[in-house]
C-alpha cells in the first residue's frame, strides 16, 4: 500500500484540519472537488467523507509539480502531502476555512472521466440519473452526513440495549412463508422443487420462539422485506429495531423504548427530550386527529357539531345522524384573509378524492359567507361558533356521513391537506404512543369480523368478556409509537394461553387444520413452557429519515429502490439464464416442439 501511495501514509483526513495543526507536515487523500487556476497560483479543495480542505501550489517553487496538480480534473482521486499554513483569506463557512495545505508532493491515484452531473448539495439533475449512478450520488456531502449519522444510531441502539440486558440474536433470511399482510418475496427451492422460500417480513415467530428458547430479552437490527407499492417512507427491503422481552407487561416495554429515545437523541443531536412520551387511545386520536397515526404539531383538532345541528334544516346533517353517524368539522384559524373562496373550492374538491360526499364550510370574514347557513338560524349557527372556537378570520370545514369512522378518516385527511396548503410550520419532534386499538375490525363486504394485528395480539384484560357478545368493543394489548405523523413502531403483548389462543383462531374463521399449518411450530413450542412475552419493532430507515430531516427514504438508504421496485443502478430485478430457471424447476423443456416454455 505504501508504494502505491508513493511511500506516503495519510496522517489526517481532508475535514479534520484547523488552526492548530499549522506547521505540520501532513498527507491527506481523497477527491478533488474544485480547481481554481489563478496563472501562477493554483487551488484544488480535496474531498472525503470528513469535509474539504484547500491545497495551494505556487508554480515559481516547483513547476513540475504546478503542471502536474493542473492537470487534474473533479473527481481525480489524490495523495497530497504538505504543509499545513493559515490562510491569506479565512472561509468562516467551513470547518478547514482558516487552513490550506501548502503541498510539495501529489500522486495520481486514479484519473475520472467527466462526471454525468455535478457532485454538489444542490443538485439540480433528476433523481432518476442520480440514482443510476448511486456511487458518485453518494459523494454528495448531505448524503454521507446522513450514512453516518444513520451509523451513529445504530451503534447507539446497540449499546443501550446491550447495557439493559438484550442479547443480540440473528434470524434466519430464508424461512417458510407466513401470513403477515403483504405480499412475500418467494425463492424457489433447487433442493426440493416446487417449494418454495420466502424472505422474512419480520422476524416475529422466531423472536418469540427465543422467549421460548429462554433468552429473555432479545434485540436484532433485521432486514425484512414486503412486496407492497412503494411511497416515500416505503421501501420493498428495509431494516427494523426488533425486540422482545420475557416476564414484561406492556408498561415495562414502553418503558424500555422511551429509555431508548431518550438516549438516541441525546447521543445523537444533543436533544433532551421530554418524557415520558404522551399516550393516547385508538379512540381519542381518532376522534381529534382523525388518523391513528396524528401529527400533533400543529393544532386544527376535530370538533363534534352533532348536538348543535340535531335540529336544523341542512338535510345534509339531519341525513347522516339518522343513519347513526354523526357531523363533524376542522377549523382553519385566521385563513380567511389567506384562502379565497376558489381555495376552499379545491379543499372540496380534495376532500370528495378522499370519498367525502361533500364539505360544508363557514369563511368568517367582513363579509361571512357560507354553503350552508341559510338552512339554519342565527341560534344554530353561533352553537357551530361556540363548540368550534371559530371566530372572526376564521374558516370552518364540517362533514357528515352516516359512518362516523369513515368521515374522522376523511376528515383527518382534509386536516393535513389544509395544513399544508396553509403553509402550517412543523418543527421539533413530536412523540405519542397510540394504545388500546380494536382488535377486530368489521368489514362490510364480507360482513366478517377480521384481526386488526396479528392473531398472536393479547386482549386486554377487561374485554375478555365481549369476545363473542360484543367484537366492536374488544381493545387489543397493543401499541404504535408515532413521530410527526409517521408510524415508526407496532408491537403488542403476545397470547401465550393455548386456550384463549384457540379461541381467537376460532372467532377468526381459522379451524385447528389451518391455524396449525399457518404455526403449528409455534403453537407446538408453547406447549413446553412459554413466558409471558411482547414486543415491538422499529423502522430504523424512518426514524433516521425523520431525526436529519430528509424527505424520502432515499436520502437515508444507501442503495434504495425506486417506484417500480427497481435499482437503476444495477438494473435489477433482471433476467436469469434459463438454465437457472431449469434447476429451480421453473422452466421446463416442451417436448412436442423443442421450445422452453
Amino acid at each position: 500500500m505504501a508504494e502505491l501511495m508513493g511511500g506516503d501514509r495519510r496522517t489526517h483526513r481532508c475535514g479534520e484540519l484547523r488552526r492548530e495543526h499549522a506547521g505540520e507536515r501532513v498527507c491527506v487523500m481523497g477527491w478533488v472537488k474544485k480547481k481554481r487556476n489563478l496563472g501562477n497560483l493554483l487551488f484544488l479543495d480535496l474531498r472525503d467523507r470528513t469535509g474539504f480542505v484547500q491545497l495551494a501550489f505556487d508554480d515559481t517553487t516547483d513547476p513540475a509539480l504546478f503542471e502536474k496538480a493542473a492537470s487534474c480534473r473533479n473527481e481525480f482521486v489524490l495523495s497530497v502531502c504538505g504543509t499545513v499554513r493559515v490562510r491569506s483569506s479565512i472561509n468562516t463557512e467551513i470547518p478547514t476555512g482558516e487552513v490550506e495545505i501548502y503541498a510539495d508532493s501529489v500522486k495520481i491515484l486514479g484519473e475520472s472521466e467527466v462526471p454525468p452531473f455535478e457532485i454538489v448539495d444542490d443538485c439540480k439533475t433528476s433523481e432518476d440519473i442520480r440514482l443510476k449512478y448511486r456511487y458518485l450520488d453518494l459523494r454528495r456531502s448531505k448524503l454521507q452526513q446522513n450514512l453516518m449519522f444513520r451509523h451513529r444510531v445504530a451503534k447507539v441502539t446497540r449499546d443501550y440495549f446491550d447495557e439493559n440486558g438484550f442479547i443480540e440474536i440473528e434470524t434466519p433470511y430464508l424461512i417458510r412463508s407466513t401470513p403477515e399482510g403483504a405480499r412475500d418475496y418467494l425463492v424457489p427451492s433447487r433442493v426440493h422443487p416446487g417449494s418454495f422460500y420466502a424472505l422474512p417480513q419480520s422476524p416475529q415467530l422466531y423472536k418469540q420462539l427465543s422467549m421460548v428458547a429462554g433468552f429473555d430479552r432479545y434485540v436484532q437490527i433485521a432486514r425484512c422485506f414486503r412486496d407492497e407499492d412503494l411511497r416515500a417512507d416505503r421501501q420493498p427491503e428495509f431494516t427494523q429495531i426488533d425486540l422482545e422481552m420475557s416476564f414484561v407487561d406492556m408498561e415495562d416495554i414502553l418503558s424500555m423504548a422511551e429509555g431508548y429515545i431518550h438516549r438516541l437523541f441525546l447521543e445523537t443531536m444533543n436533544i433532551d427530550l421530554p418524557m415520558p412520551i404522551p399516550r393516547y387511545t385508538y379512540k381519542e386520536v381518532m376522534e381529534r386527529y382523525g388518523s391513528d397515526k396524528p401529527d400533533v404539531r400543529f393544532g386544527m383538532e376535530i370538533c363534534d357539531l352533532s348536538d348543535a345541528v340535531k335540529n336544523c334544516g341542512f338535510s345534509v346533517f339531519t341525513g347522516a345522524l339518522e343513519a347513526g353517524g354523526s357531523v363533524r368539522a376542522i377549523v382553519l384559524k385566521d385563513a380567511a384573509s389567506r384562502m379565497t373562496r376558489k381555495d376552499i373550492d379545491k379543499l372540496v374538491e380534495y376532500a370528495k378524492g378522499c370519498g367525502a360526499k361533500g364539505v360544508a364550510w363557514v369563511r368568517r370574514a367582513e363579509q361571512t359567507s357560507s354553503s350552508f347557513a341559510k338552512f339554519m338560524t342565527e341560534e344554530e349557527m353561533e352553537a357551530i361558533y361556540t363548540i368550534s372556537d371559530c371566530k372572526d378570520g376564521d374558516i370552518l370545514l364540517a362533514m357528515a356521513d352516516g359512518d362516523t369512522n369513515k368521515l374522522l378518516t376523511q376528515l383527518g385527511q382534509l386536516r393535513l391537506e389544509a395544513a399544508n396548503r396553509l403553509g402550517i410550520e412543523r418543527t421539533g419532534f413530536a412523540f405519542l404512543w397510540v394504545v388500546e386499538f380494536p382488535f377486530f375490525e368489521y368489514d362490510k363486504e364480507s360482513g366478517e369480523w377480521l384481526a386488526m394485528h396479528h392473531p398472536f395480539t393479547a386482549v386486554m384484560d377487561e374485554c375478555l368478556p365481549y369476545l363473542e357478545t360484543d367484537k366492536g368493543n374488544v381493545r387489543a394489548k397493543c401499541y404504535d409509537l408515532v413521530l410527526n405523523g409517521i408510524e415508526l413502531s407496532s408491537g403488542s403483548i403476545r397470547i401465550t394461553d393455548p386456550v384463549l389462543q384457540a379461541k381467537i383462531f376460532e372467532l377468526l374463521g381459522l379451524s385447528d387444520e389451518e391455524a396449525h399449518a399457518k404455526f403449528g411450530y409455534l403453537l407446538d413450542a408453547f406447549r413446553y413452557g412459554a413466558p409471558p412475552h411482547g414486543g415491538m419493532a422499529l423502522g430504523l430507515d424512518r426514524l433516521v429519515m425523520q431525526m436529519v430531516g430528509a424527505e424520502s427514504l432515499r436520502d437515508v438508504v444507501a442503495f434504495p429502490k425506486v417506484q417500480n421496485a427497481s435499482e437503476l443502478m444495477t438494473g435489477c430485478p433482471a433476467e436469469v439464464p434459463q438454465q437457472a430457471l431449469r434447476e429451480l424447476g421453473l422452466l421446463h423443456e416442451q417436448k412436442n416442439e423443442g421450445e422452453n416454455v
